[in-house]
């Protein structure tokens, strides 16, 4: 009763995937510990770039960063020149010289990540915004990008009140005890001057195993598209049938006529 549970820690091995790929008996705690500098490294110094996973693979002394953003172009820099310094700074704090690689991976659609959506509500409360208005176009923009349902969290001294309360929006559904469900989560604290104030955010994207009604509206746009183009190869089939169809015949000329013999 009242107990929660995390939304992407009870979906691991189902649907959800780990953010730390690798396995180790001997080196486990120091390398959670190193996992875990890498992640405050890359949030601090890409405060401005929306990163909204950071993922960590190592395979024996290889190491690979997979930074999940909707502006890779900050990421990277100039030339590349930042994402160099950023391989810098990992292989000082791994101790893997010549063997770290960071990759950047563009995120299409920020309106649907949970985190980053969590992020810019955060920054709109740093900033003196309504959290109430912050909320509200947050989850406009969500619902507009596709997503079947939302729900914002904020907690602590709202709109500078000396008593810290908790105030909630929801809109469409989002069914936290189905499995199947793809529902996203983010969290974020504002630092404001009044104190820290806590942001979560829940995004149920779709059904996995169940189609969405955009999906199958996508699917009945494909196929209407397959038959149009079906109807034009086959009317331009007829068209060349009847062209070959209806080409003059050459008819002999009189020189090449051949005179009937007199019996």
């Amino acid at each position: 009763m009242g107990q929660k549970v995390h939304p992407i820690g009870i979906r691991l091995g189902y649907i959800a995937d780990w953010t730390s790929k690798w396995f180790s008996k001997k080196d486990f705690p120091h390398l959670i510990e190193e996992d875990q500098m890498i992640r405050r490294y890359l949030k601090d110094r890409l405060k401005m770039a929306a990163v909204a996973k950071i993922v960590i693979e190592r395979a024996g002394k290889y190491l690979r960063v997979n930074v999940y953003t909707a502006r890779p172009g900050i990421v990277i820099g100039k030339k590349g020149q930042d994402i160099e310094n950023i391989i810098k700074e990992i292989e000082d704090i791994s101790g893997l010289k010549g063997s770290v690689n960071v990759s950047v991976l563009e995120i299409q659609r920020p309106e649907l990540d949970a985190q980053l959506v969590s992020e810019s509500i955060a920054f709109q409360l740093e900033k003196g915004i309504s959290y109430r208005r912050a909320m509200k176009k947050s989850m406009e923009r969500t619902m507009q990008g596709g997503a079947q349902g939302i729900k914002i969290m904020v907690s602590g001294r709202l709109g500078g009140n000396e008593i810290a309360r908790r105030e909630w929006m929801r809109e469409g559904r989002i069914p936290l005890q189905t499995f199947r469900a793809d529902i996203d989560y983010g969290f974020t604290e504002a630092m404001t001057k009044m104190g820290k104030i806590g942001c979560k955010v829940w995004i149920f994207k779709k059904e996995l195993y169940k189609k969405t009604e955009r999906e199958m509206l996508d699917e009945a746009a494909k196929l209407l598209e397959k038959e149009k183009i079906e109807e034009i190869a086959k009317a331009a089939e007829t068209i060349n049938i009847t062209e070959d169809i209806l080409q003059p015949v050459e008819v002999a000329g009189d020189e090449d006529i051949i005179p009937e013999e007199k019996s």
